[in-house]
């Protein structure tokens, strides 16, 4: 086989190197190439990252219960117990619609301006985020948005508003898994709870009452369509500045509404000529502030926390509370400026311890200090009834005798308004008289402390001093606890707990407080309760009374002045079987007045006071009262003879009683 040459192998099965890779094995090619995938590799984790940090911080997505309440300013809507808006503090949400509940133009209308598809997309449009994004583009700035009704839903429950592309990123992501929590009904319920509408209102009910002053579930084809013009630009577009720029857009939503078949050409033209009628907005009278001030700061502490929006349903009878503020008013407007009073203020309770009427001060506009209960001034001889009260639970009657006379205790000298000094009477005399040197006597015979102890179970909750002048009332309290302090006579010694609020709700009805009925404390005896009432009527149906000004017709009254050092403050707290009530008078600057005492101006204003509580009222008899009513001089004096003998007896018998046991001995 020698000389022979091997065969000859096919072309096809020679492999020659091709000419299109031959740069990419020579050197540069091969690190051209390492580069270029380098950089895609590069390019793709940048993008991986890009497409992450879009979601970076992403808050998630609240419970549903919790989407009601988010991002609610402060406020709260004050109700009289009939319903009646009495004030709005913060902006106004109105109260949860469902859209159930509601003509189907009414969401149909917020569709057709908002959101086309709503009931077709799954949170986020990505046809309309495409055509938006066209015309964006081709206008070389937006002028074109996607947003859903879930969208808005999240931008402005969830996220914050900034333009940005991870924000609007976020925002279609949460609004897709909102829809996956929700219905298509749900959402648009609540974003008809939760749009801004401008002027301070959220929600269709807000908006629908405030300019139509009529619920959602009757607002007509043209209102809807006008109110859902709004939420575009809200604060443009507010009806009562920029009617025609709102109706300019209502006649675009009734387009787009006649577009989408859910009313016909005829209704939409129909209601774009439809006249537009926006009601004056609401008027609350400011005098209420005082009241509803007060209510403000009681929920603080009924409530550990405070929800975002709240209906507080009040217990302040208004047209009580109207006519109260205006009488007071008028009074010291007429007999302020000879008395040389420029400020008065006046609580009334009924008796179960509801606030119909609180009075903090002449105007609130001009001032919102609250003299009932921010104001403590010294009640004089208002206090008295605790001394005298004090010391029935010390075994004193009505009708033991002490001596009025000169009295001093330690380096204190008490002496009487009169400057007079009468002898010998009762107890009840000397309350009614308002007799300054046995009231200190009988404070230091049944001591400071126990006056203080009883002062305090009765209501009052200002801290008192154990000082002699006490029994005076020389330590500064609120007229709010010295009336409440009066309503434990009243009631035959239970304690009265008043009340400014009947329930708290917020805007979806819930209700997270509601008084209950409550059995209340006795914190004092039945009979010394009717006795000091029988005491507490002479003072103002006695002839020898300090308080006989504060007569009101038909009814009984019991009650006590008070009128401190140099004429700075004159009082009157006084009660019927239906109302405790009290009147102070005064200045803000602690100035003296013109020789005022509780008996003359006080007493007068409070029997204008509750003669209006009163009013239309069927009279019913006072608890005691019948004992204390008119007892001639003749009597009294008898009264005050005869135990004035027996005292002289029992100090001479050295304190002992006839059957040998050892008796008090008043001061002679």
């Amino acid at each position: 086989m020698a000389g022979k040459t091997a065969p000859r192998k096919s072309a096809r099965a020679i492999k020659v190197p091709s000419k299109r890779f031959a740069f990419v094995r020579s050197g540069p090619g091969k690190y051209l190439a390492l580069s270029l995938l380098f950089v895609l590799l590069v390019a793709a984790g940048w993008g991986l990252w890009k497409w992450r940090s879009l979601y970076a911080g992403m808050p998630s997505l609240p419970e549903v219960s919790e989407l009601w309440d988010a991002k609610r300013e402060p406020a709260i809507e004050f109700v009289d117990r009939n319903g009646n808006t009495l004030d709005v503090r913060g902006p106004r949400y109105g109260r949860a619609t469902d859209i159930s509940r509601l003509p189907p133009h009414v969401p149909q209308a917020f569709i057709a301006a908002e959101d086309k598809r709503f009931y077709e997309h799954d949170g986020a449009d990505d046809a309309a985020i495409a055509r938006a994004a066209w015309s964006n583009m081709r206008a070389g700035e937006t002028v074109s948005g996607a947003s859903t009704i879930t969208q808005q839903l999240i931008k402005n429950l969830v996220l914050d508003s900034r333009q940005t592309i991870s924000r609007k990123a976020q925002e279609m992501k949460l609004a897709r898994a909102l829809e996956k929590k929700m219905t298509k009904d749900q959402i648009l319920s609540l974003y008809l709870n939760r749009v801004y509408f401008g002027a301070g209102l959220y929600g269709i009910d807000a908006a629908a009452r405030y300019y139509f002053g009529k619920p959602p579930e009757d607002l007509t084809i043209s209102e809807a369509a006008i109110l859902a013009a709004l939420p575009k630009a809200p604060s443009k577009l507010n009806l009562r500045e920029n009617l025609e720029g709102a109706k300019s857009r209502q006649r675009y939503v009734l387009s787009e509404m006649a577009d989408l078949g859910f009313i016909t050409p005829e209704q939409a033209l129909e209601a774009g000529e439809a006249p537009i009628t926006i009601i004056d907005p609401p008027a609350y009278d400011p005098q209420f502030g005082y009241a509803l001030d007060t209510a403000a700061e009681r929920l603080k502490a009924m409530l550990p926390r405070i929800p975002g929006d709240l209906v507080v349903t009040v217990s302040i009878d208004p047209q009580m509370q109207q006519t109260i503020q205006a009488k007071l008013a008028e009074r010291i407007e007429k007999d302020g400026k000879a008395s040389k009073a420029s400020q008065v203020s006046a609580l009334v309770i009924d008796k179960n311890g509801r606030v119909v009427a609180l009075i903090g001060g002449v105007d609130y506009k001009a001032s919102e200090f609250n003299r009932v209960t921010q104001s403590r001034r010294q009640p004089g001889s208002a206090f008295k009834p605790f001394v005298y009260a004090s010391a029935l639970e010390n075994g004193f009657t009505p009708y033991d005798v002490f001596q009025d006379a000169p009295l001093s205790i330690g380096k204190w000298q008490p002496s009487n308004y009169t400057g007079n000094y009468l002898g010998p009477m009762t107890l009840s005399e000397g309350l009614a008289r308002s007799i300054n040197t046995i009231a200190a006597e009988l404070g230091q015979e049944v001591s400071e402390e126990n006056v203080i102890q009883l002062a305090h179970r009765f209501g009052i909750t200002t801290e008192l001093k154990p000082f002699p002048s006490i029994a005076l009332g020389s330590q500064e309290v609120s007229l709010w606890e010295i009336t409440r302090a009066f309503g434990t006579f009243q009631s035959g010694g239970e304690r009265l707990d008043p009340w400014l609020i009947d329930r708290i709700e917020n805007s979806r009805g819930d209700i997270l407080y509601e008084r209950p009925d409550y059995n209340r404390d006795r914190v004092y005896d039945y009979e010394y309760a009717k006795e000091m009432n029988a005491m507490l009527t002479r003072v103002v149906n006695s002839r020898v009374g300090t308080g006989g000004r504060a007569k009101i017709p038909n009814w009984t009254v019991a009650g006590k002045t008070g009128t401190s050092q140099d004429w700075r403050d004159a009082w009157f707290i006084g009660f019927t079987s239906a109302y405790v009530g009290g009147v102070w008078v005064g200045n803000d600057d602690d100035s003296a007045m013109n020789h005022v005492t509780g008996g003359g101006l006080p007493a007068d204003l409070w029997s204008d006071v509750m003669t209006i509580a009163h009013s239309g009222m069927k009279p019913e008899p006072l608890l005691g009262a019948e004992e204390g009513l008119e007892m001639s001089e003749e009597a009294e004096e008898r009264i005050t003879f005869y135990r004035g003998l027996a005292q002289a007896f029992k100090t001479a018998s050295g304190g002992r009683s006839p059957d040998g046991k050892k008796v008090r001995v008043i001061r002679q």
